[in-house]
């Protein structure tokens, strides 16, 4: 998988993120789109250059990779970015707190959504040719919306809510050095350990073993092994399971 550029972290206003070396800030107004700013940029901006918003109530970011291995296979790449992103969460969260995903996209905690990763790539590009970038982003709910009515949105999660003291900065900067973690076993290991970690996070029913195809798919399995149903990546990566277009941010 990718390598990552260096450069300074920086941002135009409030406290700089702490960022590891590789990584290159670039900060917008809550007004802002990290996803598609960081889409906008990828292709002169280089691997590493990672985009936030800053809003309160709201941790959303996105990160430009540079994969080494064809696009048809370098989509895994959501796996590693929302293994880390999980990782990242499961540092600051309280004790016995479960951190879940629902398959490909989306991240519970406690059974509620939270938010979401999505990815994209130059449109056009050949399958079976490393991509000139790829753009993970994230959408993770920090502050917990309409607290004057308990019990109004009962599938959505909010870090505040959850017990997490957890602001969007020290967030992205626990992903990051988790990233960079999941980066290197794919490159020493192999997608396998990044494969055992998401999947490990997968909320599926009893009796079923999944597996992660060469090219992103989730393989369900019985307890003979035998692929019992393929889900194909692709398809769902057009539309995030977990996001809200009406709103911009994670479902209610």
């Amino acid at each position: 998988m990718a390598g990552i550029a260096k450069g300074q972290a920086h941002t135009p206003f409030g406290r700089p993120l702490d960022l590891p070396p590789p990584f290159r800030a670039v900060a917008l107004r809550e007004v802002g789109d990290a996803f598609a700013h960081a889409t906008m940029l990828a292709p002169d901006s280089g691997a590493g250059t990672l985009v936030h918003v800053g809003r309160y109530d709201l941790a959303e970011f996105a990160v430009v990779l540079e994969p080494e291995e064809p696009l048809r296979t370098a989509r895994r790449a959501l796996y590693a970015g929302l293994t880390a992103l999980a990782e990242a969460l499961a540092v600051h969260a309280p004790p016995e707190k479960p951190i879940n995903f629902a398959w490909p996209d989306a991240i519970l905690i406690d059974g509620g959504l939270v938010g979401g990763a999505r990815l994209a790539w130059p449109a056009g590009s050949d399958e079976d040719v490393p991509p000139a970038w790829l753009v993970f982003g994230a959408m993770i709910r920090t502050a917990a919306i309409d607290e004057q009515e308990p019990g109004l949105h009962p599938l959505a999660a909010a870090l505040d809510a959850e017990g997490f003291d957890l602001g969007s900065h020290r967030l992205l900067e626990s992903f990051a050095r988790h990233l960079m973690v999941a980066i290197d076993a794919w490159q020493q290991i192999g997608f396998g350990e990044v494969a055992r970690s998401y999947l490990s996070r997968l909320a599926l029913k009893k009796g079923v073993r999944p597996d992660i195809a060469d090219n992103g798919d989730l393989l369900m399995c019985d307890t003979d092994e035998t692929a019992i149903e393929r889900r194909p990546l692709l398809t769902v990566l057009a539309m995030p399971s977990w996001l809200d277009l009406s709103t911009g941010g994670p479902r209610l």
